[in-house]
């Protein structure tokens, strides 16, 4: 593994929660938990200029939440439609690559077709905002594995080249929000190096200034990779 002695975080993922935390605190409906989530995640992809970040990759919807009630699956479904309505042209404006992780197409139809357009109009931009949508991490190295059995030998090289993140590079730092402490099955393999941040924050609340001070603390950790 690359050591990084200039601190930077090249990589930072993101799990986001506390949506729903955040709404009952305020006696409101957790779809505006979700929605005002939404807006923290806008807001932070505006500061991404002169972090050093070259990629965010976001945990919006796992394998898992399925099982969340129907009328809140739906409501996550419809902020997708919405973000992707009002925010594509401002990701092509910016050179905002949009790349999407974990089994997305089986999403609804109109959906598909709407991330298949992202794609293809923000391909070619300078920095990316990996969202991973109906991702598993313990499916995803599964299915990397019999890809790369079915080529020939299993290696850690072979089952990166099938992972869904196969073009990105390795997280640098992953930050949890609303005191969680846990991966929640989120880039277990992409994760073996990566330094963790944990914080009491909830989603809605996380701002620029609480990434910047993430990305301090990121700094002046050493990293070994399993040596000295």
């Amino acid at each position: 593994m690359p050591d990084n002695p200039q601190g930077v975080a090249r990589h930072v993922a993101i799990i986001m929660d506390g949506n729903g935390r955040w709404a009952k605190r305020r006696g409101l409906p957790r779809a505006i938990g979700h929605k005002r989530g939404v807006e923290a995640v806008r807001t932070l992809v505006r500061s991404l200029e002169g972090t050093g970040i070259e990629c965010l990759t976001l945990y919006a919807f796992s394998s898992e939440n399925w099982k969340r009630p129907e009328e809140e699956v739906s409501d996550l479904m419809n902020l997708m439609r919405n973000f992707i309505r009002t925010d594509l042209e401002e990701f092509v404006k910016n050179r905002v690559r949009l790349k999407i992780v974990g089994d997305w197409r089986a999403l609804d139809a109109d959906i598909v077709a709407m991330l298949e357009d992202a794609l293809e109009r923000t391909a070619h931009g300078t920095h990316t905002v990996a969202v991973a949508l109906n991702y598993g991490s313990q499916q995803e190295i599964a299915q990397a594995a019999q890809a790369a059995a079915r080529e020939g030998e299993i290696t850690p090289d072979a089952i990166e080249r099938h992972l869904f993140t196969a073009d990105l590079p390795p997280v640098d730092l992953l930050i949890r929000t609303s005191g969680e402490v846990r991966l929640s099955n989120f880039l277990l393999w992409q994760m073996a190096y990566a330094e963790m941040i944990f914080v009491e924050t909830l989603w809605p609340d996380f701002t620029p200034e609480h990434l910047k001070a993430a990305l301090s603390d990121f700094a002046k950790r050493e990293r070994r990779y399993g040596g000295r």
